[in-house]
């Protein structure tokens, strides 16, 4: 009887732990100062670099449960810099992004998984100048640090420091940009190859 007993309250608590909800990801601040946003394109065969300077980013991270991760991203259209004034308000006029009309390049996944030890893929819904387009966003987990608690006041009260990379490279005509002018699409590459660094944080 005893061991029925045992046995029944092993089992009892194993239901209860099978039933508990799981805890959910942390929500970490993106440090935007440490943070870029960028982007290259050939003119010609050059390779012009640029970046957008305004975003913000909601990323909730759980290294032990990567599916239940999520990230967004909100790029202000306006804030591209490509170190030429001319050539940005192009980018922002009709022939590009038609900033006016359509102020924001929005990034939100719908999925997260793990691929490999260091590695996540977010695949998510992209959207730019009103089209939305399904991609996958391989991201590499560069590193996790806790932060000391003699340093932590100095940095804004941080207990650990995240990074992440990701990158991909998308055909701007799937998405309507530049596709109107021949000299935009003779002069300027289809392919735009997107390169971000994340450093963020907990508290």
């Amino acid at each position: 009887m005893t061991s029925i007993l045992r046995g029944g309250t092993l089992a009892a608590a194993a239901l209860t732990a099978a039933a508990a909800p799981a805890a959910a990801p942390m929500t970490w601040t993106v440090d935007a100062d440490h943070t870029t946003v960028g982007f290259s394109v050939q003119h010609f065969f050059t390779p012009v670099e640029g970046q957008f300077d305004d975003f913000e980013v909601d990323l909730q991270y759980d290294a032990e449960n990567p599916p239940a991760s999520t990230v967004t991203a909100r790029i202000a259209v306006a804030s591209v810099n490509t170190n030429n004034d001319r050539r940005d308000q192009h980018l922002m006029s009709g022939d590009f992004f038609e900033a006016e009309a359509h102020p924001a390049i929005t990034f939100e996944s719908t999925s997260v998984r793990a691929d490999g030890d260091q590695g996540l893929v977010a695949t998510g819904d992209l959207t730019i100048k009103g089209v939305t387009r399904e991609v996958e966003l391989p991201i590499t987990l560069l590193g996790i640090q806790d932060i000391p608690a003699e340093m932590q006041e100095m940095l804004g009260g941080a207990q650990r420091i995240a990074s992440f990379h990701a990158s991909l490279s998308i055909d701007r005509g799937d998405f309507g940009v530049g596709t109107g002018n021949w000299a935009a699409t003779l002069v300027v590459g289809g392919q735009v190859d997107i390169d971000i660094a994340v450093e963020a944080h907990l508290r």
